[in-house]
């Protein structure tokens, strides 16, 4: 992304921490930690989402990985279900899926 003027990487992170801070199932990597890979989301609902300066001024790169099969398709539907219907956003997606 490209930043403005003012901005910076870590005022970046700092603002998606703030949104994301009542999110349960996303998490912004903090200063220094590695890329968010698929390892460290396989089997869940959670995203995580880095922050990084990029070599280029002024630019920044950001992250993401999710568990394509929990966050990308069931979890996510269920956790669609349980906001449209009044349940706990997190209902049914706290623990980590099962692999043969």
């Amino acid at each position: 992304v490209n930043l403005t003027e003012e901005a910076t990487v870590e005022a970046l992170r700092a603002h998606l921490a703030a949104t994301y801070a009542d999110a349960p199932f996303v998490t912004i990597a903090a200063e220094g930690e590695p890329a968010p890979t698929t390892h460290m989301v396989r089997g869940t609902n959670r995203c995580i989402i880095g922050v990084y300066p990029d070599r280029r001024a002024g630019s920044a790169i950001l992250v993401s990985a999710i568990d394509n099969l929990v966050k990308g398709a069931s979890g996510q539907a269920v956790q669609n279900f349980n906001i449209r219907f009044g349940f706990k956003e997190t209902a049914g997606l706290a623990r980590v899926a099962v692999f043969p």
